[in-house]
């Protein structure tokens, strides 16, 4: 990615401090497991490491360690029975979900030969666990508990585990970085328009205001005419231009790219929402004709990039790019009654990994509909297969809500005029689907990438406490 963030994840252990004097074999066995532990845990993330905790005073400390390092998760390994203030201390001044770990040594016990000791220690399907969670709700905190075993490997734990580091990157990305607003948003679509403060307050996420007059000698100062080669071949590489493509026809698209690369980076920016209005003449004109593309290159590189100064679809984008790999724009285009499917795509900028059906193409059309302005128009062309669409709205006093949906991709004839579409199957029917996504009230933009995603969306919407209006699956 362009802009790199790394999740925080505070991670602890606890045990009872009653038995490590009347067994001390579990010492050397509640370290070994721990160690252990941590390492399951994916490279992807930053540990916050809170150690073994054993009394409230340690916990304590492992509190004063996540708090300073502003963790975005919390994990806990329940090694074996704990009174839950060995727990609370650490998360009692957090507001991050907590992840009770429940993960047993061993499959089974060798009834005849287990001592206390061993039963303790390797053998304890964690009878705290309720006590955790009982207490945990008392204190207003969110959780989750997942449950399984070390010997012969988890692969429902690792898979559990793994996914909630993914959600946990999405709220390191919103509070690390920065959301761009170019221009405003298109005139008239009010579901679109949001309170900048507001969106900083719920979901962290700053907005940095640019005016197009600035955006346009962007690409002035850009001389290197290696790198502007170096990035013409890679759009070359990303896309298949009507009547071909050379290195010269992309070279003016390629020193804007360059440029906002450049401009991402000093900025800090990992989402762009962005509308023109204007003239399209000259030096503004020159810009927005190769604008699609050009935003195209940096959605692959995991800048989301939005049309029509949609916030809150850069959003959904972004989320779907960081927990998945893909984060196309879309909307509902038409219902075939006659399949009983749903035409749902978008035009304008879009995500080169989600055209995994065939390479993505570039054309040049006259005018864009509804927009200022001709030039570089841009279609991509998902798999067949599981899809996950996400919305973002706001109720009536500005809380956000995600609002999503599992569907199939299937083959069969798209529209043909440039624009990016699927043929989208629910299990609920066209028809059923439209009134129900309509009825959750998200703006008429949503975000889609391929494959099933829900139950880690879910995951992103605890962490970032927003609710979630789960359509079909």
């Amino acid at each position: 990615m362009l802009v790199n963030t790394k999740a925080r994840i505070g991670v602890f252990s606890i045990a009872l401090g009653a038995y490590l004097p009347q067994f001390p074999s579990l010492v050397p066995e509640f370290e070994g497991q721990y160690e252990s532990f941590k390492k399951t845990l994916p490279d992807t993330v930053e540990l916050i490491d809170g150690g073994i905790v054993t009394t409230k005073e340690l916990a304590m400390k492992a509190g004063d360690k996540f708090r300073a390092a502003d963790v975005d998760l919390v994990i806990l390994q329940l090694l074996t029975y704990a009174t839950s203030y060995n727990m609370l201390p650490a998360v009692r001044d957090l507001d991050v979900p907590v992840v009770l770990v429940n993960v047993q040594k061993k499959k089974a016990p060798d009834y005849a030969n287990t001592d206390t000791a061993t039963w303790l220690g390797e053998l304890y399907a964690c009878g705290a666990v309720g006590e955790m969670v009982a207490d945990l709700e008392r204190a207003g905190k969110r959780h989750a508990v997942i449950t399984g075993v070390v010997e012969g490997g988890d692969e429902e734990v690792a898979s559990e585990l793994e996914a909630w580091c993914r959600a946990a990157q999405v709220r390191r990305r919103f509070r690390d970085t920065n959301l761009a607003q170019i221009g405003r948003p298109y005139p008239g679509m009010m579901d679109l328009y949001i309170d900048e403060t507001n969106l900083y307050h719920r979901m962290f996420l700053y907005t940095k205001q640019f005016d197009w007059e600035k955006m346009w000698a962007i690409a002035d100062h850009i001389d290197d005419e290696e790198a502007i080669r170096a990035k013409a071949q890679d759009i070359l590489d990303t896309f298949e231009i009507e009547g071909g493509g050379t290195i010269e026809k992309v070279w003016d698209m390629a020193r804007y790219v360059v440029a906002f690369e450049e401009w991402v980076k000093e900025e800090d920016i990992a989402l762009i929402a962005s509308h023109y209005d204007g003239f399209a003449q000259g030096v503004a004109g020159k810009l927005d004709s190769m604008l699609i593309p050009a935003f195209s290159m940096l959605i692959k590189q995991g800048v989301a990039c939005a049309v029509e100064g949609d916030i809150k679809v850069a959003m959904a984008m972004s989320i779907l790019k960081t927990i998945s790999g893909t984060g196309q724009l879309s909307e509902m285009y038409s219902i075939d009654f006659n399949e009983d499917i749903c035409i749902i795509g978008h035009s304008g900028s879009g995500d080169a990994d989600i055209s995994q059906a065939h390479k993505p193409t570039m054309k040049i059309v006259p005018v864009f509909h509804g927009k200022t302005g001709g030039g570089y128009l841009t279609q991509f062309y998902p798999p067949t297969g599981p899809v996950t669409y996400l919305g973002i709205t706001q109720d009536r006093d500005g809380n956000f809500k995600f609002v999503v949906a599992e569907g199939v991709n299937e083959e069969g004839p798209i529209f043909t005029f440039g624009d990016t579409n699927m043929r989208t199957r629910f299990t609920c029917g066209a028809r059923d689907f439209v009134n129900r996504w309509s009825e959750a009230g998200p703006t008429h933009h949503m975000a889609a990438a391929a494959g099933r995603h829900i139950d880690t969306i879910l995951k992103v919407a605890k962490i970032m406490n927003v609710p979630v209006d789960v359509i079909t699956r």
